[in-house]
């Protein structure tokens, strides 16, 4: 009887620790399964896709968003887009905003079911449909130059002022000159005109003002010189001897006639 007892202890102890194994597989199987559906939800596609994909400020976009069953926190944010408005089935509507030309990203963000991070992103092109406008020229600068830097009383300068093509007046103003000197237009931005030094300028260095529409864009250096020779005034002219008349009864000497001398009565007494 001892016998048969240890034995059916022993094969009782053998099938207990054979079973162990097999309950301990069916175990860890269960969390192999487990790791397996948490992967497929994070490599779940996350999309964004617009329809249309250009257009100009003010148009319409529909969206579509390709997220995992069950996300949350859905957002869709861009620079290029107004008024973005979720719609029900994972759809979305917005408007384009007044934005310069150019391609804009969109970013779609959430929560997925198992709590992780979504992000997608798409691009979006605007444009307003309309030609580029040329750029307007610069108008080049308004100049001035002078026939000459230096003068003496009563000399004439040429004065040129050019200006852009559509400018309404043009002068120069200076001390040198007696004050402002008006110009005259061929039509195309080129000004003329003749400046006289002053006759009672002072000699030293003036400066020239110029204008253009009423505005000063430029100064510039004059010089007088007021010390010049003094001009001699002019010696009579001697008579021409053929021209001379000669008094009736007296002879041409080219000599003044004598004057009367009161001793000439008694002498003829």
């Amino acid at each position: 009887m001892r016998k048969a007892l240890t034995f059916s202890a022993i094969a009782l102890a053998s099938s207990m620790a054979l079973a162990v194994p097999t309950a301990a597989f069916a175990a860890d199987g269960t969390p192999a399964a487990h790791a397996s559906a948490s992967a497929d939800a994070k490599t779940a596609p996350v999309a964004l896709k617009l329809s249309p994909s250009s257009g100009k400020p003010g148009d319409s976009v529909q969206m579509s968003m390709e997220v995992p069953d069950g996300s949350t926190n859905l957002s869709i944010s861009s620079e290029a887009l107004n008024n973005v408005k979720m719609t029900d089935g994972r759809g979305a509507t917005a408007t384009i905003a007044k934005v310069a030309d150019g391609n804009y990203g969109i970013s779609l963000t959430g929560t997925g079911p198992k709590g992780e991070k979504l992000q997608a992103t798409a691009t979006i092109t605007v444009k307003d449909g309309k030609p580029t406008p040329k750029p307007t020229p610069t108008p080049a600068d308004s100049t001035l130059s002078l026939s000459r830097d230096h003068g003496k009383p009563g000399e004439k300068i040429q004065v040129t002022i050019k200006t852009a093509p559509n400018e309404k007046s043009a002068f120069i103003k200076s001390d040198a000159f007696g004050g402002q000197v008006n110009l005259k237009s061929n039509g195309k931005g080129t000004w003329t005109g003749t400046a006289v030094v002053a006759k009672d300028v002072k000699s030293g260095y003036y400066g020239v003002e110029a204008y253009a529409g009423g505005t000063k864009f430029d100064t510039v250096k004059f010089s007088t010189d007021a010390t010049g020779p003094v001009t001699p005034k002019p010696k009579p002219t001697p008579v021409d001897p053929s021209h001379h008349k000669t008094p009736k009864g007296s002879v041409n000497t080219g000599q003044a006639p004598l004057g009367w001398v009161p001793s000439d009565v008694a002498n003829h007494g």
